[in-house]
């Protein structure tokens, strides 16, 4: 039964998921190639996890996490992250230099690290405890490091063109990138504090 429910649910994340890129797809507001370049980790993302359903299945809680960065990703890419409209209105109000939304949205990216938790705990040796926190964190900073170093090459390969602006989304900010990393690194550090034990109680369900 309880099986039976997390597949309906599973279901219900991957339409919605599908249902909001179609949306995205559909006259974005930058370039094809930006959008492309926005939402292509999202989408790879998603084909991994559904090649790989049947044969290693996450908990709910870490599809949740898939579908809700996917989606926040879809979003992004539709709009380009720095004209998001419900934070351009967020800028209006409260008078700040800047489209926060790739700052949400790489704070949000530390809830990723539930994910890497599960991996690691289900496959490796690694038990919990003060190592497997320091590692998921490591991972979690490494891969917000990889993503700005695609970013990085990008722009080198596209020798700077708009549509590598867009992907930047920089928005003038020479400390971008530092921030950025920052912003997941801290998310990491809380998701683990706070969806842990949440977590623990999952993975003791599924097995």
């Amino acid at each position: 039964m309880i099986k039976g429910k997390s597949n309906t649910i599973h279901l219900f994340l991957l339409l919605f998921v599908t249902a909001v890129f179609i949306w995205s797809m559909i006259k974005p507001v930058g370039r094809y190639l930006t959008w492309t370049l926005e939402v292509s980790p999202a989408v790879v993302g998603m084909i991994i996890v559904i090649a790989t359903y049947n044969k290693f299945r996450l908990t709910t809680l870490s599809y949740t996490i898939i579908a809700i960065l996917a989606i926040l990703t879809f979003v992004g890419g539709h709009y380009t992250y720095s004209k998001v409209p419900l934070f351009n209105w967020i800028k209006d109000v409260f008078d700040l230099k800047r489209n926060h939304y790739d700052r949400f949205g790489h704070f949000l990216k530390g809830l990723f690290a539930i994910v890497i938790r599960e991996i690691l705990l289900r496959k490796t040796p690694l038990t919990k405890g003060p190592w497997l926190f320091a590692i998921i964190t490591s991972i979690s900073l490494a891969i917000a490091s990889l993503y700005e170093i695609i970013e990085w090459l990008v722009s080198k390969i596209t020798k700077g063109g708009k549509a590598a602006k867009d992907f930047l989304g920089t928005q003038g900010d020479i400390w971008d990138t530092q921030w950025d990393m920052s912003f997941t690194l801290v998310g990491s550090i809380l998701t683990l504090l706070i969806l842990s034990k949440l977590h623990n109680r999952l993975l003791k369900k599924k097995h």
